[in-house]
C-alpha cells in the first residue's frame, strides 16, 4: 500500500514537472546551430541504437527506443537552456529533472554506466556529415 502511494505520488510529480517545463519552452531544437543539432541527433541515435541495453530512469528500466523518445521530449522542453551538445548532456540526458537521480545504462554484458559518461564518450566519436 505504501509503495502504491509512493508510485502515485511519483507519477503526479512527474506530470507536474512536465507541465511546468512545457510552460517555459522558448526555443526548439531547430533553433540550435546546425552542427550542435547534428551532434545532439547523433547522441540520441546512439541511445536509440543500444538495442541490447536498458536505460534506467528513476528506478525503472526502459528500452532504447523509449529512452531516445524521452530524451527528445526533454530536449524540446529544455528550450533555450540547450545551446550545445554538452548542454544537452548536462540538462537533458544526465539525470531526472524530477528526482535528480542520474540516468544509467545497463548493458547486456553486465556493465553499468551513467548516461552522462556514455554520451560524453560518444560525443568524441562524432564527425560532421
Amino acid at each position: 500500500m505504501q509503495r502504491d502511494r509512493l508510485r502515485r505520488r511519483h507519477h503526479l510529480v512527474t506530470i507536474l514537472a512536465l507541465f511546468l517545463l512545457s510552460a517555459f519552452t522558448v526555443v526548439q531544437a531547430a533553433d540550435l546551430p546546425p552542427l550542435e543539432s547534428q551532434k545532439i541527433d547523433f547522441l540520441i541515435n546512439a541511445i536509440r541504437d543500444l538495442s541490447d541495453a536498458q536505460f534506467v530512469r528513476n528506478g525503472s528500466a526502459y528500452d532504447s527506443r523509449t529512452a531516445a523518445a524521452h530524451l527528445r521530449r526533454k530536449l524540446k522542453y529544455a528550450g533555450s537552456r540547450v545551446k550545445s551538445a554538452e548542454d544537452f548532456i548536462r540538462y537533458c540526458a544526465s539525470a531526472s529533472s524530477v528526482s535528480g537521480v542520474p540516468y544509467q545504462i545497463h548493458f547486456a554484458d553486465g556493465r553499468v554506466m551513467t548516461s552522462e559518461a556514455f554520451l560524453q564518450r560518444k560525443l568524441l566519436d562524432f564527425s560532421p556529415q
